[in-house]
């Protein structure tokens, strides 16, 4: 502990950025970083910056995610009528693309039709908030994520000048994600692809390059296809809590859930499955659910398992609605 209050006095520097530093200092630390590793002009960088602004709005909305309600509370933000019609009529609009989509990546339709909508309800909701601002006022003044933020603002700059963009004019979430699909500035350069071949990977304002990325994030976090995401689970016995955690990670074999008094209906898993217990509180219970890996690949595009949860559920009312459809559709 000495050692440890000896290093803050010395003011302890991570990844270059002094973790004692102030706003200021840690702008003037981030326009060294990209001129130095990025070779950046520095005038440009300082010029950019001046231009920013820091958002309270910002700073309270993090501070209270809808991902830190209760699951009851949650999912009926997105497990909605208006936004099942919505997503129907999306997925039959770009019907041709979807499938496209599914047979180059295995990610099937109504995974990427439910992300979608509940990114953006379509479109209709692709944020208000300058990115620019977004992430200045993150990296430069939530120190909880600071260093994260920072990282997103370096790479936004990186982004605007690959892409072309005005990075002052760029609209998206309070944590700086944007287009149809809510793509954070690292998530834009490693996962966006042209997909209707023009040359552009607009995922601002195209929703067939949208389409096309989301599968690809996906597909490149190692989403398994045809294999199912999650199980309705039934609870016996006190030893399952054990295995409830809040980490993502899964540390458990599906033999090892079994042995703690876990089962579910109609599934034969393999026994040394990696899976993961959820447990989901509703208004006068609790529900649980098991996680498979394509679960797991869900939660890598947004780290909570309710979000993931509500993905699942939606594209299933999605998938069923779309199949009924198309079946009385052929009757017809």
């Amino acid at each position: 502990m000495k050692l440890f209050r000896s290093f803050l006095a010395l003011g302890l520097c991570i990844s270059g950025f002094n973790i004692q530093a102030s706003p200021v200092e840690l702008q003037k630390q981030f326009i060294d970083l990209m001129v130095d590793k990025h070779q950046f002009d520095r005038k440009v960088i300082e010029s950019t910056l001046a231009k920013a602004n820091k958002n309270k709005a910002i700073l309270q909305s993090i501070a209270k995610p809808w991902e830190a309600k209760p699951w009851h509370q949650y999912y009926p933000i997105f497990l909605t009528k208006k936004r099942l019609t919505k997503g129907l009529a999306f997925w039959q609009t770009h019907k041709k693309t979807l499938v496209r989509a599914e047979q180059a990546t295995g990610v099937p339709a109504e995974i990427i039709v439910a992300i979608i909508g509940v990114e953006t309800y379509y479109g209709t909701y692709k944020g208000k908030y300058s990115v620019l601002d977004a992430l200045v006022t993150l990296g430069f003044h939530y120190p909880p994520r600071a260093k994260f933020f920072r990282s997103e603002l370096a790479q936004l700059f990186l982004l605007a000048k690959e892409e072309n963009f005005d990075i002052t004019e760029l609209k998206g979430s309070y944590a700086g994600a944007m287009g149809w699909g809510q793509f954070i500035s690292s998530s834009y350069r490693h996962y966006a692809v042209d997909f209707d071949g023009d040359g552009v990977r607009d995922l601002l304002n195209n929703p067939v390059d949208a389409i096309g990325s989301v599968a690809n994030y996906f597909k490149k976090h190692h989403w398994k296809a045809d294999a199912d995401v999650a199980f309705k689970a039934q609870v016996s016995g006190t030893q399952y809590s054990d295995l409830l955690s809040k980490s993502l990670k899964y540390s458990h074999q599906w033999s090892q859930l079994q042995d703690a008094g876990v089962s579910i209906v109609a599934a034969n898993l393999s026994k040394d499955m990696s899976v993961k217990l959820f447990e989901f509180e509703q208004v006068d219970n609790k529900e649980y659910w098991l996680g498979l890996p394509n679960f797991y690949v869900i939660t890598r595009y947004n780290h909570s398992p309710l979000y993931a949860m509500a993905v699942f559920q939606f594209s299933q009312q999605l998938k069923h609605e779309f199949n009924a459809a198309t079946t009385a559709k052929i009757i017809d």
